[in-house]
């Protein structure tokens, strides 16, 4: 019975992924431990040649030992979203439902204009925007775990200061829905402002 209804589940979250990815909307794949076969087609996931070691470094220590803060993501299409704003900390996001899906957004004013880079224990499913306008990314990086036993993707794009970034996230799964988040300064930065 039990695998019947597995068996069913996931027949409808792959009718659910092809019919989204007919209508010109993406989401997020499973994010089951990577083979070795499959080394290839994920390092296509990477966009740069490797992130800063020092970046990593302090968010997987804030990765592994906080201080945490747990964050319910606002269902998509909400007014009001939670903010991820205070640096130095690691976020337990929990997305809610959406239909079939889990999907949710956060907000993030950084403090000063500059590279920050977005650090989460899932490899997929981030989304920046700038009001309606999506973020360009300048990398995307899988994380080893050698490197790091808490997060797994680095992402990183260039911010201005005081302005309010809403942070989108999608999952199909629900061993998905739940990931930790740290937010940090990736690049140098005008500390005038």
């Amino acid at each position: 019975m039990k695998m019947e209804s597995l068996f069913k589940k996931a027949l409808l979250a792959s009718s659910l992924s092809l019919l989204l990815v007919g209508c010109g909307q993406t989401i997020e794949a499973s994010e089951e431990p990577v083979l070795a076969e499959e080394e290839s087609a994920v390092q296509a996931l990477n966009t740069c040649e490797g992130p800063d070691e020092e970046v990593v470094e302090h968010a997987c220590y804030h990765g592994d030992f906080g201080p945490f803060t747990a964050v319910t993501a606002a269902s998509l299409g909400s007014t009001t979203f939670p903010n991820v704003n205070l640096p130095h900390t690691a976020y337990n996001i929990t997305l809610p439902t959406q239909g079939w899906i889990y999907a949710g957004a956060v907000t993030y004013r950084p403090a000063e204009s500059g590279e920050y880079a977005f650090l989460l224990s899932r490899r997929r499913g981030l989304k920046i925007y700038d009001g309606t306008t999506v973020v360009s990314k300048e990398c995307s990086y899988l994380i080893d775990e050698a490197a790091c036993g808490s997060l797994r993707r680095m992402v990183t794009a260039d911010l201005e200061a005081g302005k309010v970034y809403r942070l989108e996230f999608q999952a199909v799964f629900p061993q998905n829905a739940s990931f930790t988040l740290v937010i940090e300064e990736a690049g140098e930065h005008d500390h005038e402002e």
